[in-house]
């Protein structure tokens, strides 16, 4: 992933707060104060606990914090169920991995029609 696709918000954010980076670091919980700096700069993920604590403090959901994140992440999901729901459909299971098999594919039809 490049800095472009790792691209977030949390620096405008922060400095639309007023917030110090040493501020929203404590705020947080973080023990490395250049935690807050290394995420603004797109070196190193967040934790799930510390991406959690920026949506708690801003009030916008993690994927509009990290869009360049997410967006790469969905991609990659998408491409994965992709493949399974293919396999799936392809499969010739009997018995009880047949229901499950059925299952699926079920589900696979209600969240394409979600969309």
């Amino acid at each position: 992933m490049d800095d472009i696709e790792l691209a977030s918000y949390l620096r405008f954010h922060r400095k639309r707060s007023g917030l110090s980076q040493q501020d929203l670091g404590m705020i947080i919980g973080f023990l490395n104060n250049d935690q807050v700096s290394k995420h603004e700069r797109a070196e190193v993920l967040p934790s799930l606990l510390g991406a959690f604590g920026y949506e708690a403090i801003y009030r916008v959901p993690v994927a509009e914090l990290f869009p360049g994140i997410y967006g790469t992440v969905k991609q990659g999901i998408e491409e994965r169920l992709a493949e399974l729901e293919s396999r799936l459909q392809q499969s010739t299971v009997k018995g009880r991995q047949a229901q499950k098999t059925a299952r699926t594919l079920e589900w696979f039809c209600e969240r394409n029609n979600s969309n």
